[in-house]
């Protein structure tokens, strides 16, 4: 029980030192600071953000490149020892380059930045260290502050690649919101997958991959049960002789007349349909139409376009989308 104990304290004492550190480097962004010129130089590049570093800063670095590239800010990685073996050509004119490293005194870092800085190109330094050969040789400094690593012998890069992270997190929505980034946008970058989807899937994308059910005010039950089961949606649409839309009859509520027994020769459609079904424009999102079925704790909507009758959208259509 004691090890348990002793373990528990660890995990909460480690997520606690690394709090800290995230709200001193909050607290450190102000005015005197380059992280507003940097974002300008940035946003005004015609280049892209080159990002490099070397151990763990270097998978940091990754990360951060992957999420300016998924908001409208074109940035690349690059591996610092790589760099200085090669892969320099990488960099091109107008590319800024953004260097992460804690100390600012690391070996590879050391060689790379002179090289980048002969090539022209802005160098960016993250670094904890102020008074380091990386952060004097910068044209722009993002400090990150760091008191101590969160392991017990102040070694291993947590606090300090904790605080890397979200530094590049907030230059990216910095620059997001700076240039105007929208969620459209988001979207253009973001084509595949369940977030995708949620940002540009829309009612018309869904309605047509299926039959169209319909039925007349006059239709029997044979004929009703047909129509909803051919077309699988689990209702059908009852129009009349103008194609004007009277209601939808659901397999519910043809389950809910015959728990109510009597006499169902002479039932049509027209008496047992529900005259005011849930509908929806074909131009809404996707998302919106679930939250709707949500909301109303039904499966299909019927898509309208004015007073003219498309067809219905399903939960299925939405769950085969992934957005279930």
């Amino acid at each position: 029980m004691d090890a348990k104990i002793d373990i528990l304290s660890t995990a909460r004492q480690t997520i606690r030192i690394e709090a800290e550190t995230l709200l001193n480097l909050a607290e450190s962004l102000d005015d005197t600071t380059d992280f507003l010129t940097c974002v300008e130089a940035i946003a005004a590049s015609p280049g892209r953000l080159v990002i490099t570093g070397i151990g763990k800063s270097a998978i940091v670095a990754q990360k951060i490149a992957a999420t300016l590239n998924s908001t409208g800010t074109p940035a690349l990685f690059l591996h610092a020892a790589d760099a200085i073996h090669g892969d320099l050509g990488m960099i091109r004119p107008y590319d800024l380059v953004l260097c992460l490293s804690k100390s600012g005194e690391t070996s590879e870092i050391k060689v790379l930045v002179p090289l980048v800085k002969n090539f022209g190109n802005p160098v960016i330094a993250m670094t904890a260290n102020r008074e380091s050969t990386l952060a004097r040789q910068a044209d722009y400094v993002l400090w990150t502050p760091i008191d101590q690593e969160a392991d017990p012998n102040n070694l291993a890069p947590t606090s300090s690649t904790t605080a890397q992270m979200a530094l590049g997190d907030a230059l990216a929505v910095a620059l997001l919101a700076y240039k105007g980034f929208s969620s459209g946008d988001f979207a253009k970058f973001h084509p595949g997958g369940a977030l995708g989807k949620q940002l540009y899937l829309r009612v018309r994308d869904l309605y047509p991959q299926h039959g169209c059910p319909i039925v007349g005010p006059d239709a029997v039950l044979h004929e009703i049960i047909h129509e909803i089961s051919s077309k699988r949606l689990g209702a059908t649409a009852v129009l009349d002789d103008s194609d004007k839309l009277l209601g939808i009859v659901t397999d519910g509520d043809l389950r809910r007349m015959l728990q109510r027994g009597g006499d169902f020769s002479g039932v049509c459609a027209r008496d047992i349909l529900s005259a005011k079904p849930k509908c929806i424009d074909p131009g809404a999102m996707a998302v919106d139409a679930l939250a709707l079925m949500r909301q109303h704790s039904i499966t299909q909507l019927v898509v309208m376009d004015g007073e003219k009758y498309l067809g219905m959208v399903h939960l299925h259509d939405l769950i085969r989308e992934g957005l279930v």
